[in-house]
């Protein structure tokens, strides 16, 4: 009888699982694989982040995973190197007739993708892939003259008119689980071996594996009602911390977006919409792959940002003396997470207060973000910095104090993470500067050595940013502020 390799990559879990249900209908055995990407890791640690939380959240998923396979006598195979070179060694050891993996939709997986397939058709054994981590992929949903959307509104109303029942109706891997190969456990590695520095597993805040996250999808089931006029207070406990699941795929798309599909309210049609963002941008990286290192609307390439790298480190470190802001990056920095309502805030105080390119930005969320997912950080971005998907005919230029105002009223999530401004009241916590010196001495605060005063004034710095794109856009400019 047949058997086969499963190669898991975003996809640790396996319940619901494509490629799993495939091998598992076609193959009386089966094996499972994962690749340590020595190119992947390599970059993390060249980079200087030797305490990734990515990594560690990613290797706690993977003992779960290896954890349930074992249930089954099986576990799952720890390979290092480059997947190019590994997968084919692996699938002639295992003397495989196939391999089988998800569709993977990023420029360089897609290369990589390609190069193995090559390497396992040249020794008898084919690459078979799948569509998993999105509900529709590539081409399936397009305008009617047959090309992409680049508008989310009109990309979502065609996404729900094709939904059908069968596009979510979740992959059997549960009766052909006795294919699972039965063979001697082989030890995953620990973060100190890939060359990280360990984790304290509470640090990582999200709760890790397959079981983490059912637990904080049923969480969060139990409060979709309230997710619409929640999820934008940073202080509240509104959005439902599944972005980093959905990133590695301890949890299935499907389930998901059905249970949002099925569910009455405005709650979870709010939620539905933010699970078919996910879709947009994979269409979007799949069809434009150049925004991968420019602009979505090329003709943005010509923007001539700012060289600011004090200001750009103040923005990293959270010290930009704008409350809100300062406390989102800090917020980042300790967790590996921001809210999303917050990532667009400090996106748009980077390209619009600080006038820095905002593929810094992109690049440092992308190093810090334990939830990191190319398409959705890189669509971001863009969409915070006017240069990518957006239906308005000009930009957005969010006011920091306002945005704080609105979203933390009380300061509850500033002093959160800015303690220096405990003391300070509600009223002038958002914008601490106006404190006159009397009440600064009253408070026991001194602004400039206690906290920062503010690196730019944002009446002038929106001036700056209106100047910067009028520049390469003709007739009259339309401002929108949030």
């Amino acid at each position: 009888m047949s058997s086969a390799l499963v190669w898991f990559r975003r996809d640790l879990r396996l319940d619901d699982h494509a490629a799993l249900h495939h091998a598992l209908n076609k193959h009386a055995t089966v094996h499972c694989a994962f690749v340590f990407d020595s190119t992947l890791l390599g970059e993390r640690l060249i980079s200087g982040h030797k305490q990734s939380r990515q990594v560690a959240f990613m290797l706690a998923s993977l003992q779960a995973l290896d954890a349930t396979l074992r249930i089954h006598d099986a576990s799952l195979i720890p390979c290092f190197g480059e997947p190019q070179a590994e997968i084919p060694r692996l699938a002639r050891e295992l003397a495989v007739s196939a391999v089988y993996a998800n569709h993977d939709y990023e420029p360089a997986a897609i290369a990589r993708d390609h190069q193995v397939s090559q390497a396992l058709n040249a020794q008898g054994c084919g690459l078979r892939t799948f569509k998993d981590q999105v509900i529709f992929e590539y081409s399936e949903v397009m305008t009617q003259a047959a090309t992409a959307f680049g508008v989310f509104t009109p990309y979502k109303n065609a996404w729900l008119k094709r939904l059908k029942a069968a596009d979510l109706a979740p992959w059997d891997t549960q009766s052909n689980r006795h294919h699972l190969a039965k063979h001697a456990a082989a030890a995953l590695p620990s973060l100190a071996q890939l060359g990280f520095a360990a984790h304290d597993p509470s640090e990582l805040k999200i709760p890790t594996g397959a079981e983490g996250a059912q637990a904080l999808f049923a969480d969060f089931t139990a409060r979709i009602e309230h997710y619409a006029d929640r999820r934008d207070f940073p202080a509240t406990k509104g959005p439902s911390y599944l972005s980093a699941h959905l990133r590695f795929g301890t949890l299935s798309i499907r389930q998901l977006v059905a249970f949002a599909h099925q569910t009455p309210g405005r709650g979870a049609q709010i939620w539905l919409s933010e699970l078919i963002w996910r879709d947009f941008y994979q269409m979007i990286l799949w069809h434009h792959p150049h925004v991968v290192k420019g602009a979505f609307k090329p003709a943005f390439d010509a923007l001539v940002w700012d060289d600011a790298p004090d200001l750009f480190s103040a923005w990293c470190q959270g010290q930009t003396g704008y409350p809100l802001v300062d406390a989102a990056m800090r917020q980042l920095n300790q967790s590996g997470y921001m809210h999303n309502r917050l990532r667009m805030v400090t996106a748009s105080f980077l390209t619009k207060d600080l006038g820095i390119d905002w593929r810094l930005g992109e690049a440092y969320f992308a190093d810090q973000l334990i939830d990191f997912d190319l398409s959705a950080n890189n669509g971001g971005w863009q969409w915070a910095a006017s240069t990518g998907c957006d239906a308005q005919p000009w930009f957005r230029i969010f006011n920091p104090v306002t945005q704080s105002e609105k979203f933390d009223a009380a300061g509850k999530f500033i002093r959160r993470y800015v303690p220096e401004l405990t003391r300070v009241p509600d009223k002038l916590i958002h914008a601490p500067w106006l404190m006159s010196a009397d009440v600064q001495q009253a408070l026991g605060i001194k602004l400039g050595r206690d906290y920062p005063l503010p690196v730019v004034d944002h009446a002038i710095a929106r001036a700056r940013t209106l100047a910067r794109f009028g520049q390469l856009r003709s007739g009259t400019a339309t401002e929108t502020v949030t």
